[in-house]
């Protein structure tokens, strides 16, 4: 028999020192990404070969020079104590315009460049400047596309979603999904009104948000949120927070979203009724509440589901896709989230996999756990969407035991 009482210490310590490096690491990427975003795309477009005019290079290295400089700048002023939506609105498109410009020039400069050299095309500087405009063409058309799909109203993405405890009497039961709406410095007002009219030609029995509302708080977002009282159900429209409430002032947001007439399912539950069956709809806040500070806000599924009757269906609203762990433990039949964005900007996704068990659509987890992640109905940030189109999601909840026509 082995002694493993030394090991496992021995092992636990190895672990944690692995986890602070992690850490430590993570300190520095605020400092070298950036460095990266415009370093590699200045390097790959202007100094591999190119031999551009003189004023052309140094008209360009001075641009990017200037993203560097300007993208951090801007973003602390837009995103920290200042506050302030111009500077946001300049960062958060900086950011956009540079993860964009880095993907390509490291795809193309790569991948095009080895074809252009084993087609025989050209010469080396020739190769290398269709490198460039390549990269320039595609980052343009790529963005100008990408604007104009998170402006857009989303589309409607429909699905019908069985659930095995689900009553004859409640199938057809129709819930719409929006999530991650991000009212934030671009003044998206009238955005917000088209977005709650076209939830309202779905007649929904249920409308859930999942959070992420806003960036800003309650008072500062009020004219964008305020469609949202417009929103039609005939039965509820619930939500949740998302961990973007907690940076600006969540109680704000619950009483904003009170006034407009919007139960808050804060680690509780309703029971939503029809033709003699029951289903549990139910609520947790986000996983960072709790480290918000903010008395009574944390997420607790027992606490939701408290006074539930456990033979009963539950649909439970969480706003990262990552507590389908504990939902599939508990054995909730289908957990509602948001969070990803889908990615928003290509291949974010790679990065957002790392973090989450789902990036978008349905998934199963457990024996009889579904989980629908929405890519989200507003954007984050960055006013692009690249391969990661917004949603609004229509889920028709179907019962396998429904009654012989007569």
């Amino acid at each position: 028999m082995t002694d493993t009482s030394n090991t496992r210490p021995a092992e636990g310590e190895a672990q944690a020192q692995r986890q602070s490096r992690l850490r430590r690491l993570t300190h520095y990427i605020p400092l070298i990404a950036p460095v990266l975003l415009w370093a590699v795309p200045c390097w790959v477009l202007l100094h591999t070969g190119q031999h551009w005019p003189l004023p052309v290079t140094l008209v360009g290295t001075a641009l990017f020079a200037l993203g560097l400089i300007g993208m951090p700048l801007a973003m602390v002023r837009g995103h920290g104590r200042r506050q302030q939506d111009r500077a946001a609105i300049i960062g958060d498109t900086l950011l956009g315009t540079s993860w964009t410009l880095f993907t390509w020039s490291v795809l193309l400069g790569v991948l095009l460049r080895l074809a252009l050299t084993v087609a025989g095309v050209g010469e080396s500087q020739d190769r290398a400047r269709i490198v460039t405009w390549a990269v320039l063409g595609i980052t343009a058309v790529l963005l100008g596309w990408g604007y104009a799909e998170a402006r857009r109203v989303p589309r409607v993405r429909q699905l019908d979603v069985q659930l095995p405890r689900l009553g004859a009497g409640l199938d057809g039961i129709r819930v719409v999904l929006i999530t991650d709406t991000h009212y934030g410095p671009l003044d998206r007002t009238r955005w917000s009104a088209r977005v709650c009219e076209t939830v309202n030609t779905l007649e929904a029995d249920l409308v859930c948000h999942t959070g992420d509302i806003a960036d800003g708080t309650a008072e500062r977002r009020r004219a964008q949120a305020a469609p949202l009282g417009t929103v039609r159900a005939t039965r509820a429209r619930v939500y949740v927070t998302g961990n973007h409430e907690y940076y600006s002032e969540a109680q704000g947001w619950v009483d904003l979203m009170d006034e407009l007439g919007w139960e808050p399912l804060s680690n509780r539950h309703l029971l939503l009724e029809r033709g003699g069956d029951t289903l549990v709809v139910a609520g947790v806040d986000d996983v960072t509440a709790e480290s918000s500070g903010l008395a009574g806000h944390r997420a607790h599924l027992a606490q939701a589901l408290n006074g539930a009757d456990p033979d009963l269906p539950v649909l439970l609203l969480a706003h990262q896709p990552k507590f389908i762990d504990r939902a599939a433990a508990a054995g909730i039949d289908l957990q509602l989230s948001g969070h990803t964005h889908g990615g928003q900007i290509w291949p974010f996704h790679h990065l957002v996999r790392i973090d989450q068990p789902a990036l978008a659509g349905l998934s199963h987890h457990g024996p009889r756990t579904l989980l629908y992640t929405s890519r989200g109905t507003g954007f984050w940030g960055p006013p692009f969407r690249v391969f990661a189109p917004s949603e609004i999601t229509l889920l028709v909840l179907r019962s396998p035991h429904l009654l012989p026509s007569t």
